[in-house]
């Protein structure tokens, strides 16, 4: 629906939404076509690497774009489940709201995750489904006491960590090839931690029944990126950090105390995510999200939120992060341009400015041009939106 701009907002939580909106719609600049065309430049290499998912463990740039706006849509719920409570709307009222929220993401994701497939793919691994398939629970919780929320964010985590250290692993026999897995792949891990490999652990299990009970072109065996439905459970618990985060925005805490205590809770999941990385216990894998990359991402994100809060709220500086307020404060609508709109345009710069006007600068640096140009359009429409005080809420 479209509705007015709130009289308030934070403006550092639309800058850091923005932020990572606007990854996610650079991905159209692609990076890694530019750096294969110029192989010996490092600095076209490092943005390629930063704009691509890891193999498997590990965090590049590209691999938090996910787990911040969910971490986001925790600290947003804070906000607007006060403003609603304010407004005199009841529980039952609130819950029936949330349930049709939660449907709309879900089919959201698998609408667009289906555009040009011959029949609807269902498929529960995108953004937006992970976050819909949580977010009913997310407002449940969100009405229990602290030390209730932070109980059910250890259920989640500790459970999650369970389901996978109790699941076998692959023994005599076992078919690699019809999992998709590759016991030769150089990205394995090797003793404990082996339980979270790809496409042999408890997630993968599941899918194959979750997947199959929808219609299919052929009967679901594996992801081929190793991504899992039952990813929605942890990202629930990053959703909670986000709700965390937003328990201190409202609280009685000074600005800079609250800046600091960001610092802090998110110095303590990096080492607490590291230590447990190392040990073997459990790795940082986003693919699977694992309860390791809930305490490294977690902690990255309190660290974003840190810092953007201390530059746009306490030191005040906003003019150079416009930009990022616009697409932020439209971040639904920035999520539905950059998964409908790019092939349109650049089939109508062809159109009109000629087949190669990508290559005036050289091959090297077409993807440059015409993801810049995309972007820009893109960008205008969100702007266009934000001047008539058009905002896109689900």
């Amino acid at each position: 629906m479209n509705e007015k701009s709130p009289t308030y907002r934070l403006a550092s939580m639309d800058v850091f939404r923005g932020f990572v909106m606007f990854l996610m719609m650079a991905e159209v600049l692609e990076f890694c076509r530019v750096s294969a065309g110029l192989p010996s430049s490092w600095f076209w290499g490092f943005l390629c690497w930063h704009q691509s998912h890891v193999e498997w463990t590990g965090c590049s740039l590209h691999d938090m774009i996910q787990p911040s706006f969910s971490f986001l849509v925790g600290t947003a719920m804070v906000y607007s489940m006060k403003n609603r409570a304010a407004s005199g709307v009841t529980f039952s009222k609130l819950f029936l709201q949330v349930l049709r929220r939660s449907l709309i993401l879900i089919l959201l994701g698998i609408f667009l995750r289906s555009m040009g497939a011959t029949q609807t793919n269902f498929t529960f691994e995108d953004t937006l489904t992970q976050i819909g398939l949580g977010y009913t629970f997310l407002f449940l919780i969100s009405y229990l006491t602290v030390r209730w929320q932070w109980i059910w964010f250890a259920i989640l985590v500790v459970g999650h960590w369970l389901a996978f250290a109790l699941y076998p692993l692959p023994g005599t026999g076992f078919d690699y090839a019809a999992a998709g897995a590759d016991p030769n792949w150089q990205h394995n891990l090797t003793g404990f931690a082996a339980h979270w490999n790809k496409n042999t652990n408890f997630a993968w299990a599941a899918d194959q029944w979750i997947m199959n009970i929808f219609p299919t072109e052929k009967t679901f065996q594996f992801n081929e990126g190793g991504y899992s439905t039952l990813s929605f459970i942890p990202t629930l618990a990053t959703m909670l950090l986000g709700l965390f985060g937003g328990r201190i925005l409202q609280s009685e805490l000074t600005p800079m105390e609250k800046a600091k205590k960001f610092v802090i809770w998110g110095v303590v999941g990096c080492v607490a995510a590291l230590l447990v990385h190392f040990l073997g216990i459990c790795p940082i894998v986003k693919r699977i999200w694992t309860p390791a990359w809930v305490l490294w991402s977690g902690g990255v994100c309190f660290l974003f939120m840190a810092l953007f809060y201390w530059i746009v709220d306490i030191k005040n500086v906003r003019k150079p992060f416009f930009w990022l307020q616009v697409i932020g404060m439209n971040s639904i609508a920035a999520y539905v341009l950059a998964h409908t709109v790019i092939q349109f345009i650049h089939s109508s710069m062809q159109t009109h400015f000629g087949q190669g006007y990508d290559t005036i600068l050289g091959d090297a640096y077409a993807s440059l041009l015409r993801g810049g140009v995309m972007l820009l359009v893109q960008f205008w429409v969100l702007y266009w939106m934000w001047k008539r005080e058009v905002f896109i809420k689900i």
